[in-house]
C-alpha cells in the first residue's frame, strides 16, 4: 500500500471518529427527548417540532457545507460546526435544567429548545455527512471501494447509535439532567480531536468553485426518491419510539429513558451488523442493497404495528434499523459513482439536504399521528416502506452505475 494511500486512510478514520462523536452526542440525547419533554411541560408536537427544525436546518444549509467542504477543506469545516454545536447544546442543557426545576416554563422554554436543539445543532451537524461524504468519494475510485467506504460512515452512526443509546439511557437512571450535560462535553471531545489531529488539505487539493447538483439530474434523483421515502418512514417512527415504549411497556421517568434506549440499542445493532458484516462481505450492488434493505425495514413495520409487548417492540425496531443499515450505502454510493470530483461536495450536501427533508414533516407528523392513536405513525412507516421497496424492485431507474 502507498504512503499516500496509507494517509488517506488514517484520514478517514479521523474524519470517522468526528461523526462518531457528533452522532453519539446526539444518540446520547435521543431516549431522554420523550420524557424530558414531559418533564419540562412541553407537548408531543412541540418536541417533534423542534426536530422538524433540525431537519430543516440540514436541508438550507447541507449542500453549502458540502461544497464548503471541497473550496475550504474539512478541517476548517468541521471545527466550526462541532464548535456551533457544542455552543448550542451547552444552552440547551441550561434551559432544560431550569426548565425541570420550574425556573423557565412556557413559550419561552418551547422556544428555547427550538432554537437551541433545532436551529443551532440541527445547522452545525448539517456538516459532518456531507463533509465525510465528499471526502471518501474523492479518494475512492471502484465501486466496491465506494460502497465500502460508504458504510463506514455509515456504520460509525450505527456504533453512535448503540453507545449513545446505552449512555443516554444509563445516565438517565442517574437524573435526565445528567444526560443532557453529557451532549455538550461529548461535541467538545471531537473539537479537541479535529483542532489537533485532522491534518488540513494543501491548497492544491481544494476546489474553489465545487458544481452545484441538481435532484433532477437523471443520474441522481431515482437514489433521491428512495432515500427520501426510506428516511420518512423512519422519521415517522424514531421521535416516537420513547412514546411508544413509556405507553406500551407502561414506564416512567428514568426507566421509561432506560428501556427507550434498550430499543434504540436494538435499531443501532442492527445497523452495525449491516455495515460492518452483510454490506462488505456480500460485494453487492447499491441497486441490490436498497432492495434487500427496503424489504428488511418493512418487515420490521409489521413487526412494530401491533401492541404486543416488550418483544415484537424490540424486534420490530431492530429489523428496522437492520434494513436501513443495508440501504445506506447503496443510496449514498449509487449516484457517486456516476459524478465527477467537482461534483461529490455538492452530491454530498444535496444526499444529505433529502435525509434532512424527510425529517421536516414526519417527525411532527408522527407525533401528531401518534396523538390521535399510538399504532398511526408505525402503520404510516410502515405504508411508506412498502411503496418504496415496490420502487427498488420494478423501476429500471435504479441501477448500480459506473464512472
Amino acid at each position: 500500500m502507498s504512503e499516500t494511500s496509507v494517509a488517506a486512510r488514517s484520514q478517514i478514520r479521523l474524519l470517522l471518529s468526528a461523526v462518531f462523536l457528533a452522532y453519539l452526542a446526539q444518540m446520547t440525547l435521543n431516549p431522554v427527548i420523550a420524557p424530558l419533554s414531559r418533564a419540562v411541560g412541553l407537548a408531543e408536537w412541540q418536541v417533534g417540532l423542534t426536530i422538524s427544525v433540525a431537519a430543516l436546518m440540514v436541508v438550507v444549509t447541507s449542500q453549502w457545507w458540502g461544497r464548503r467542504s471541497q473550496s475550504a477543506g474539512r478541517k476548517p469545516v468541521l471545527v466550526s460546526a462541532l464548535v456551533i454545536a457544542a455552543a448550542a447544546m451547552t444552552g440547551f442543557a441550561v434551559v432544560a435544567i431550569l426548565g425541570m426545576s420550574g425556573a423557565f416554563t412556557g413559550f419561552a422554554l418551547f422556544v428555547g429548545f427550538l432554537v437551541l436543539r433545532g436551529v443551532g445543532f440541527g445547522g452545525a451537524l448539517a456538516a459532518m455527512i456531507p463533509t465525510a461524504q465528499a471526502y471518501i468519494a474523492d479518494v475512492t475510485d471502484d465501486p466496491e471501494a465506494r460502497v465500502k467506504g460508504m458504510s463506514g460512515l455509515g456504520a460509525v452512526q450505527g456504533v453512535a447509535m448503540i453507545m449513545g443509546s446505552v449512555l443516554g439511557g444509563v445516565l438517565a437512571i442517574f437524573g435526565l439532567a445528567v444526560a443532557v450535560i453529557a451532549v455538550p462535553i461529548l461535541l467538545l471531545g471531537g473539537v479537541v480531536l479535529v483542532a489537533t489531529r485532522l491534518r488540513r488539505e494543501p491548497r492544491t487539493g481544494l476546489i474553489e468553485q465545487p458544481r452545484r447538483v441538481r435532484a433532477l439530474d437523471p443520474r441522481v434523483w431515482p437514489y433521491l426518491v428512495t432515500g427520501f421515502g426510506l428516511f420518512t418512514a423512519l422519521g415517522f417512527i424514531q421521535v416516537v419510539t420513547g412514546f411508544l415504549v413509556q405507553d406500551r411497556l407502561d414506564v416512567a421517568g428514568g426507566a421509561a429513558g432506560a428501556l427507550t434506549g434498550a430499543a434504540l440499542l436494538a435499531a443501532g445493532l442492527g445497523m452495525v451488523l449491516a455495515q460492518t458484516v452483510i454490506v462488505p462481505r456480500s460485494g453487492w450492488s447499491p441497486r441490490t442493497l436498497l432492495r434487500v434493505g427496503a424489504v428488511t425495514a418493512l418487515a420490521g413495520f409489521v413487526l412494530l404495528t401491533p401492541d404486543a409487548g416488550a418483544v415484537p417492540l424490540f424486534a420490530g425496531i431492530g429489523c428496522i434499523g437492520l434494513g436501513l443499515g443495508i440501504a445506506m450505502p447503496g443510496y449514498s454510493a449509487g449516484p457517486s459513482l456516476s459524478m465527477d470530483r467537482d461534483e461529490q461536495g455538492g452530491l454530498a450536501g444535496l444526499l444529505g439536504a433529502t435525509t434532512g427533508l424527510t425529517f421536516v414533516v414526519a417527525p411532527t407528523l408522527g407525533t401528531a399521528l401518534y396523538a390521535i392513536w399510538g399504532p398511526l405513525p408505525v402503520i404510516a412507516g410502515g405504508a411508506v416502506c412498502a411503496a418504496v421497496a415496490l420502487f427498488v424492485w420494478v423501476s429500471p431507474a435504479i441501477a448500480a452505475r459506473r464512472r
